[in-house]
């Protein structure tokens, strides 16, 4: 098929007036793609669509076929681009990936024709920049790209796939093909330095070779590049036969005393020459040997070194992490902000409680007769004192691990992990204790963080029901126990999953479900929020001759207190030991923590079959 013109609509690896670069193969999965042909991008009205233009990746960018269609506007354009009056080309595209400030992908929806082309090279119009994940930047909307090289028009210009060689140099006039002529032959006998000098003395005429040159199409250029290609190929060839003691590298190859030009004489910039080729028998040897040992990679490595492959790394690169740094395993710890945000804090770490218990027979108040005693009111004074302990985390890393760990900031991931650990043994220290014999010397100690689940009956309740209970009787029992609830305001409930689990599949006597979310549950149980506690997961312990079940605990953490002295707040310690080259890092806080309302926490356990 024959089309009106050709051109660049992208240029690769140029740098952008904003300072993004499109890189090679962004829109290589459109190679091929028919896409509308528009002017300035303008889309409102069926007018302006001029024809279509065929996409073709390139190594240095997006090369562009366009046909105009029939219509007075495409019919306009084609005129206008004939006779040189409009030489610039745009694409409009959306859903680009950035990596930095490299453009790696997008899609092309249409090509348009300019007035302009901004500056020579290439110019991105970002529209709208959205959100970015790390490592790439994805632009959700659209961006305008153009450049300022000039587009060719010819009426004979044809896919280069449906044209020969001989039939683009047959576009060449008189003075072109003297040019070409001259090129072959300084290629077959001169260095490419001897031709850099014609070509210098030549500029001192008329008009230079260069000149001359850079009237050729893209297409006749790539034709002439072809053909000086195949000349070269052929004096290597010839000079195979007569010398074939001639071993001489390709780079710089003297085959029978000529010096072989690698590069355009016209381009001054060194141009790499093709290594690391595989022949069709050489892979077909691999692929035999991978059909033997199962793996193609394995067997591509294996003769790499047998076929002169460096850097096969660019092949089976090392593998990267997904996300910058290893993913921590942990439990689920969005209870522990609840925990340690809703805690009332204190400024000082010992703690003084002293309450009077008025609620005796003898406290109350009392009807006179006539001539009687009066007698006194009696009632005691409870009172507790908790001092602080200190809880810490202590990490270290050798410091050539630190200089050997490239792919990531190991120590501030370090530091993160060992926060993160700190805060969830308070907050579980808190709730239920840490768990840990009273033998052990890692255990925090229970008398200075006291736990509400082991605290004192007149601190925390302990509603502990029988081994037969059902989650319906358990829900009923809750709901009635908040009579015992002496707390401040509405308190929260903490308990398992799984118990939250069988309260949301319970179902009525018809069979339909009696909660639809777990904040109705919340609101049956008069609870201001329900916390689902990972850690409190099979908790048991003795009362006698009965083990029971942690179930839950009901409870305004506004009554727990946590104290801290100045000083004593979570710090962060790094230290050098110059004698093991280690650095070692601690995290530690001094700390005391107790309920200071009598009765404001509900225990709930359930006896164990």
């Amino acid at each position: 098929m024959k089309y009106d013109f050709g051109g660049y609509a992208t240029k690769n690896d140029i740098r952008c007036t904003d300072g993004r670069t499109i890189r090679q193969d962004a829109f290589k999965h459109q190679d091929g793609t028919k896409v509308p042909l528009v002017w300035q991008h303008k889309h409102d009205t069926p007018s302006n669509v001029l024809g279509h233009a065929i996409l073709e990746n390139r190594e240095d960018g997006v090369y562009v076929y366009g046909k105009f269609n029939d219509t007075e506007s495409g019919q306009n354009a084609r005129e206008l681009v004939h006779n040189g009056d409009v030489d610039a080309l745009s694409i409009y595209a959306n859903q680009l990936v950035q990596k930095t400030m490299d453009v790696v992908h997008g899609f092309i929806n249409e090509v348009s024709l300019v007035l302009a082309g901004a500056n020579p090279g290439a110019m991105i119009d970002n529209l709208n920049i959205s959100h970015g994940n790390g490592q790439y930047e994805i632009v959700e909307d659209e961006a305008v790209i153009y450049n300022g090289i000039n587009l060719e028009s010819d009426d004979d210009l044809e896919h280069s796939d449906d044209s020969t060689i001989e039939d683009v140099l047959d576009t060449l006039n008189d003075e072109q093909r003297e040019v070409v002529d001259f090129l072959i032959s300084e290629a077959l006998t001169h260095s490419a330095d001897a031709a850099d000098d014609t070509v210098s003395h030549a500029a001192n005429e008329d008009m230079s070779l260069q000149e001359v040159f850079d009237t050729l199409s893209e297409q006749q250029k790539t034709a002439v590049y072809a053909m000086i290609g195949y000349a070269i190929e052929e004096s290597m060839s010839h000079s195979a036969e007569t010398d074939p003691q001639n071993n001489d590298s390709l780079e710089h190859s003297t085959e029978g005393g000529t010096k072989i030009m690698k590069r355009n004489v016209f381009d001054k910039t060194e141009v790499a020459v093709a290594k690391n080729t595989l022949t069709h028998a050489q892979i077909k040897a691999i692929v035999d040997d991978a059909q033997k040992t199962g793996s193609f990679a394995d067997s591509f490595l294996a003769h790499a070194g047998t076929y002169g492959i460096d850097n096969i790394d660019y092949l089976f690169p090392d593998a990267k992490l997904l996300n910058g740094e290893p993913d921590f395993i942990s439990r689920r710890m969005g209870w522990v902000a609840s925990v340690l945000t809703d805690t009332h804090h204190s400024p000082f770490s010992r703690i003084k409680t002293v309450h009077a218990d008025i609620t005796a027979t003898e406290a109350r108040a009392k009807g006179y007769v006539t001539g009687n005693e009066k007698i006194e009111e009696v009632f005691g004074l409870l009172k507790r004192v908790t001092t602080p302990t200190t809880v810490y985390k202590k990490q270290k890393l050798d410091r050539d691990d630190i200089l050997d760990i490239t792919d990531l900031n190991v120590v501030s991931w370090l530091k993160a992990e060992m926060r993160i650990m700190l805060d969830e043994e308070v907050a579980r220290a808190i709730l239920i204790g840490d768990g840990r014999s009273v033998a052990s010397d890692d255990k925090i100690k229970e008398e200075n963080i006291r736990p509400i689940y082991t605290d004192a009956d007149l601190y925390a309740v302990k509603l502990q029901l029988a081994v037969a209970s059902t989650t319906t009787a358990i829900v009923e029992a809750i709901i009635a126990s908040r009579k015992l609830y002496k707390g401040s305001g509405t308190p929260t409930f903490y308990t398992t999953t799984d118990f939250v689990t069988d309260m949301l599949l319970l179902k009525d006597t018809t069979g339909r479900r009696i909660y639809k979310s777990v904040a109705e549950i919340a609101e049956d149980l008069r609870v201001a929020k329900i916390v689902e506690v990972e850690v409190m997961e099979g908790i048991t312990r003795d009362v006698l001759t009965k083990t029971y079940n942690l179930v839950g605990i009901i409870v305004n953490l506004k009554d727990y207190n946590v104290g801290a002295d100045k000083g004593g707040e979570i710090g962060m310690f790094d230290d050098f030991d110059i004698d093991f080259n280690q650095y070692k890092y601690l995290i530690e806080t001094r700390m005391s923590g107790a309920l200071t309302k009598p009765k404001s926490a509900i225990v709930v356990e359930i006896e164990q079959a």
